[in-house]
C-alpha cells in the first residue's frame, strides 16, 4: 500500500544553547555546551548543581503579557517554538481552507513543575485561598497543545503527548500517522519542557539519575558514552516542527526541508526507570520503525541517540545499535546531542528531530563532546568532540522514556 508522504516545511526551537534553530545548530556544530551553573534556584545543598536553562527568554515577546502570566514556563516555551515554526513554514492560517484539517500535538513529559511547586508553597503558606485559580489549567500536560491551537485556530486532532523523555518523538509520530491517514493536512508537532525547579532537581538527585562529578566544571557534565559518565544533566525548553502531507506542502508552494518516513514505539517492559540490559524493546523498536519507512539497515547514515550519559543507558543503546545494524553499525555516525544541550526530557524528542534535519540538509552532524575515556562496552562511531562533515541522507533519532517506553523516527533528505 502507497503510504501518504509526509514532509517538514518548519522548525522551531528554544534550548539551552539558543532560543532559535540557527543559535541552536551553530552551538552544537560548534561543540559548544550549553550548560552551566542553576541560576533558578538556589541548588548549594542539591547534589548536581548545574544544568542546561534557557536564558535570555522573555515570554512577552511570543504571546500577550496578560495571558504569559497565567501559563506554565512550559506553554511558553512551547508557544515561543511554534510561532517560530509557522513563520518558517511560512504558513499563514488565514490561507488554510478548513482549520479543522489544521491540527496540534505538543507534549511533555512533566508538564507545569514550576507551577506545581509555586502553588503548593502558596498553599502551605497561606491556606486554600491563596492557590491561583488558574493553578489547574498552567499545569497539566495537554495545556501547550491547546493554547497553541487557539492561538492559531487550529481545530484539527489536538492533545498532548505524555510518555517521559520519549514524548516529544511519540507526538511527532502520531502526527505522521495522523497525516497519512488522511485525517489532517497540517499539524503543529513537538515537546517542550521545563522542570529545572527544585522539586524537580531533588526528585532526581534522591533517585541517583543526575550526574555530580563534574559540579564545578559544568561544561563537562553531560559525557555520553564516556567510561566517566555518572548521570543524565538536565534541561528545558522547546522543539516544533510543520509536518504536512506532500501534496498539501505543494500545493501552497512550500520549502520542504526533508521528509518523515518512518516511526515505531515499543515498550521494553522490564521496570519502571532502568532499561532492559537486553535492549529488546530498543531494538524492535529500531527495526519496526526501518520496516516503516521502507529502509534496510545500511540506508542509515545518521543516529542521534538517546545517549543521556547515564551507566545503563548509553552501553544499552550501543548494544542494541550493534544487534540491529549489524557490522554496519560500526560505519554509521551516532552522537548523542545531549552532550550540549542537557537531557531536555519531553523536549528532546523535539530539537533531536531538527539536529537529524539540519544534518541531512548541511552534510554536518553534530558531535559528542566530553568522549574523553573510552568504555570497552561503548565502542561505536560517536563523532567524539568535533563536528564532522558527510553526507546525511537518512537519519533517525532514538529516545527512551521512564516507564520501558521507546521511541524511534526516521527523516530523509527530500525527492520529489
Amino acid at each position: 500500500m502507497n503510504k501518504t508522504r509526509v514532509v517538514v516545511t518548519g522548525m522551531g526551537a528554544i534550548t539551552p544553547l539558543g532560543n532559535n534553530v540557527e543559535q541552536f545548530w551553530d552551538g552544537l556544530v560548534a561543540g559548544r555546551s550549553g550548560i552551566r551553573k542553576v541560576e533558578a534556584f538556589d541548588a548549594t545543598s542539591f547534589q548536581c548543581k548545574v544544568g542546561g536553562e534557557v536564558v535570555d527568554f522573555n515570554p512577552a515577546d511570543w504571546m500577550d503579557p496578560k495571558d504569559a502570566k497565567r501559563n506554565d514556563r512550559y506553554t511558553q516555551l512551547a508557544m515561543a517554538a511554534s510561532r517560530m515554526a509557522m513563520a518558517d513554514a511560512n504558513l499563514d492560517v488565514k490561507n488554510l481552507a478548513d482549520p479543522v484539517r489544521f491540527g496540534c500535538i505538543i507534549g511533555s513529559g512533566i508538564g507545569g513543575l514550576d507551577t506545581i511547586e509555586k502553588q503548593t508553597f502558596r498553599l502551605f503558606d497561606g491556606g486554600p485561598r491563596k492557590v491561583s485559580p488558574f493553578m489547574i489549567p498552567m499545569l497539566i500536560g495537554n495545556m501547550a497543545s491547546g493554547v497553541v491551537a487557539i492561538e492559531f485556530g487550529a481545530m484539527g486532532p489536538n492533545y498532548g503527548v505524555v510518555s517521559a523523555c520519549a514524548t516529544g518523538s511519540h507526538a511527532i509520530g502520531d502526527c505522521l500517522r495522523i497525516l497519512r491517514a488522511g485525517e489532517a493536512d497540517v499539524m503543529l508537532v513537538g515537546g517542550s519542557e521545563a522542570s529545572i525547579t527544585q522539586l524537580g532537581y531533588a526528585g532526581f538527585c534522591n533517585m541517583k539519575a543526575m550526574g555530580t562529578s563534574f559540579n564545578d566544571e559544568p561544561t563537562r557534565s553531560s559525557r555520553p558514552f564516556d567510561a566517566k559518565r555518572d548521570g543524565f544533566i538536565m534541561g528545558e525548553g522547546a522543539g516544533v516542527l510543520v509536518l504536512e502531507t506532500l501534496e498539501h506542502a505543494q500545493s501552497r508552494g512550500a520549502n520542504i526541508l526533508c521528509e518523515v518516513v518512518g516511526h515505531a514505539a515499543t515498550c521494553d517492559a522490564y521496570h519502571i526507570t532502568s532499561p532492559d540490559p537486553s535492549g529488546r524493546g530498543l531494538q524492535a523498536c529500531m527495526r519496526n520503525c526501518l520496516k516503516d519507512a521502507g529502509l534496510a539497515e545500511t540506508d542509515v547514515d545518521y543516529i542521534n541517540a538517546h545517549g543521556t550519559s547515564t551507566p545503563y543507558n548509553d552501553k544499552t543503546e550501543s548494544a542494541a545499535i550493534k544487534a540491529v545494524f549489524g557490522e554496519h553499525s560500526h560505519s554509521l555516525k551516532i552522537s548523542s546531542t545531549k552532550s550540549m544541550t542537557g537531557h531536555l526530557l519531553g523536549a528532546a524528542g523535539g530539537i533531536e528531530a531538527i539536529a537529524c534535519i539540519q544534518s541531512i540538509r548541511t552534510g554536518k552532524i553534530a558531535p559528542t563532546i566530553n568522549y574523553e575515556n573510552p568504555d570497552p562496552e561503548c565502542d561505536l562511531s560517536y563523532v567524539p568532540n568535533k563536528a564532522i562533515e558527510a553526507p546525511v541522507k537518512v537519519a533517525i533519532s532514538n529516545n527512551l522514556g521512564f516507564g520501558g517506553h521507546n521511541a524511534t523516527i526516521a527523516f530523509k533528505g527530500f525527492e520529489a
